[in-house]
């Protein structure tokens, strides 16, 4: 196996000898260094920018407590060294968030938005984060944020939808669902919303149907599975 090392630049007949402690030295800092990016790309694969999506199988229910401490050390790690990066804070907030400490994510995204008020995904996280904690005029505040900062993306749209639902705000909801729809028309999230929005109207057989069209979508989408063996029960 060739080493790593590079010997130094040095006009000698004879390379310089690598003693057994250099070697392990370096070895060690590989290590560490494999270590940290693997750690950084698995961090970036469940908190991208924007948190997580809204239905069921995109919230990590069953992460491992202990890779999530593994995230949650490296990311504390990172803020020490760049506290000023708004995306490392909502990153560390999303680990919070997983971990069910919403008060140190809430703090986070807060943070993030103290470092830089256009953002984006400050506001969603927050938005996601305040509809757990059932406090939905501040979810809707913040998602209305989040779609006025980035109107192309249609989660932000969603969770303005989702928001007005649980303020029985019906014609708002749908309106901001028909917004996330231009964007994403083929989205079980949006259109499952959509079905909640009729459920909640007493429209029962209307939200059947819409639940099947998130079906056809996605078979395995859980939320709309759940809903439809909860309508047939009635």
């Amino acid at each position: 196996m060739q080493s790593e090392i590079q010997p130094n630049s040095q006009s000698s007949d004879q390379e310089p000898a690598i003693s057994q402690e250099q070697v392990k030295k370096a070895k060690n800092s590989q290590v560490k260094w494999w270590q940290a990016i693997l750690i950084l790309f698995t961090t970036l694969g469940i908190c991208l920018s924007a948190g997580y999506f809204i239905s069921d199988k995109y919230f990590w229910k069953n992460t491992d407590e202990e890779q999530l401490n593994k995230r949650l050390e490296f990311l504390t790690q990172q803020v020490d060294i760049k506290s000023n990066d708004p995306d490392l804070r909502v990153q560390l907030g999303y680990v919070y968030f997983l971990k069910g400490k919403n008060d140190k994510a809430i703090e986070q995204y807060k943070t993030a938005i103290g470092l830089d008020k256009n953002y984006y995904p400050s506001y969603l996280n927050l938005a996601i984060v305040y509809d757990k904690e059932n406090k939905y005029q501040d979810s809707l505040e913040m998602a209305a944020k989040a779609a006025k900062l980035a109107p192309k993306d249609y989660k932000g749209h969603l969770l303005k939808g989702k928001a007005y639902r649980k303020l029985k705000m019906y014609d708002k909801a749908n309106e901001s669902l028909e917004e996330a729809l231009n964007f994403m028309s083929s989205n079980a999230d949006i259109i499952f919303e959509i079905g909640q929005v009729a459920q909640a109207q007493g429209q029962n057989k209307e939200a059947q149907e819409i639940y099947k069209e998130a079906l056809t979508f996605d078979p395995l989408y859980k939320p709309a599975l759940n809903a439809l063996e909860e309508l047939s029960k009635k």
